[in-house]
């Protein structure tokens, strides 16, 4: 034999003995290293075993507050808001059936089941409010199960702070008044004075915007605009009906102060054509409207394509607040998110309870966990609940008695 055999063998003869005792090595140190601490042991999905067992609705003013429990004792919240409770509130108690002994941890998996469980009811205004309330306890769920704040599991944080209004340094102004299908003098001057006034306040590095709030005809709206610096409001919120996708081309062409809107318009598939048509520079989803925390996710990916950052509308509790900061927490295009702590008109005080503290910039931190870290006062909460509910369809009319889109 050649020594170049020789050599070879030896080398390979080496190599096995070699691996021979890496791998009694191993087989050593798993006998030595007990299974509760052994992390080659630990490979099974801790909430492989929960599962949802009930779900409660109580209704509250404008809102249905949404409990889902589960057989671990970790139960998650909702805030159900937006549409008419009266519908809302058996909606939800029916869509148990699909989540009953289900794992609340698929929240995706559950998301889509709901969605397309009934092919008439699909993403419709009261189905797509419903189902965000279910997709936020279910977020929250899991944010305890883990013992982490929501937008953890979302990413982990992109921000250290978010800015809010409204603030000493940041002012929405109504549009004061439903208008007819043409404005007046008077019209354009009040709106021009309360933007100026907010102006005022704020002071030069603050930021002004103007919620037209689809109550301005897009007529007056561009008169109104040209009464104004570009610079002068940061955005004009709802310039139009939603979903007329021309009449915001028509104004994007007009108006050169930035357009936002967003919160009447649900999922990603109703956010899509204005990115499409490049027809406004803000989106604003509402947590609560859009399918919850799972869409809101996929609205702000979906615009960060188009290079479109997210002001989010938000006037829910508590429970809807901090969903919607969960997002905003995770995500890299962000402007600024509506904020109103106290909300009166538009739910209880003291039924939910978040820590948060203001800066002197009109910032708030990340919110706390784990999960949404919304505190509940379920003993209030089902007071008020056991009081006489109502609820009446808004309306609203023009001077001459017809109805106006508002």
């Amino acid at each position: 034999m050649s020594d170049q055999h020789s050599s070879v063998d030896l080398s390979r003869r080496n190599m096995l003995g070699t691996l021979g005792a890496v791998a009694g090595g191993v087989a050593l140190l798993n006998e030595a290293v007990s299974a509760d601490n052994n992390p080659a042991a630990q490979v099974v999905d801790r909430a492989s075993s929960i599962r949802i067992t009930a779900l409660r609705a109580r209704w509250v003013g404008p809102v249905v507050y949404v409990k889902i429990e589960t057989n671990h004792g970790i139960s998650g919240w909702g805030d159900l808001k937006g549409v008419d409770p009266r519908i809302s509130k058996p909606l939800v108690e029916a869509l148990f059936e699909l989540l009953d002994g289900e794992n609340p941890t698929r929240i995706e998996h559950l998301w889509q089941k709901l969605f397309r469980a009934h092919r008439n009811m699909r993403g419709g205004a009261l189905m797509v409010h419903t189902l965000a309330a279910i997709d936020m306890a279910l977020w929250d769920i899991v944010g305890k199960l883990w013992g982490v704040p929501v937008y953890r599991l979302l990413g982990g944080p992109t921000r250290d702070r978010i800015r809010v209004y409204h603030t000493p340094k940041a002012q929405k102004v109504p549009p004061h008044g439903i208008y007819e299908h043409s404005g007046t003098p008077a019209d354009i001057d009040r709106m021009v004075q309360a933007i100026k006034a907010a102006r005022d306040r704020v002071g030069p590095d603050g930021v002004v915007m103007f919620d037209a709030h689809s109550a301005v005809p897009p007529a007056t709206l561009i008169q109104l605009a040209s009464r104004l610096q570009p610079y002068d409001v940061l955005f004009i919120e709802e310039p139009a009906v939603p979903g007329n996708i021309e009449v915001f081309k028509r104004l994007k062409e007009q108006i050169r102060i930035p357009l936002a809107t967003g919160e009447r318009d649900r999922t990603i598939w109703g956010v899509l054509p204005y990115l499409q048509e490049r027809c406004i520079d803000i989106l604003q989803p509402d947590c609560c409207h859009t399918g919850g925390i799972s869409q809101m996710k996929k609205i702000a990916t979906l615009a960060e394509a188009w290079f479109v950052p997210i002001a989010p509308h938000c006037t829910a509790t508590f429970l809807g607040i901090a969903a919607s900061l969960h997002v905003v927490s995770s995500i890299p295009l962000f402007l600024i998110h509506e904020f109103y702590p106290q909300n009166a008109g538009f739910n209880t005080p003291g039924i939910t309870r978040m820590a948060f503290e203001l800066d002197k910039d009109g910032y708030i931190g990340l919110p706390p966990g784990p999960g949404l870290g919304v505190e509940v006062d379920e003993k209030l909460l089902d007071e008020e609940a056991a009081k006489p509910q109502t609820y009446r369809w808004p309306g609203a009319k023009l001077k001459d008695g017809s109805i106006a889109d508002y």
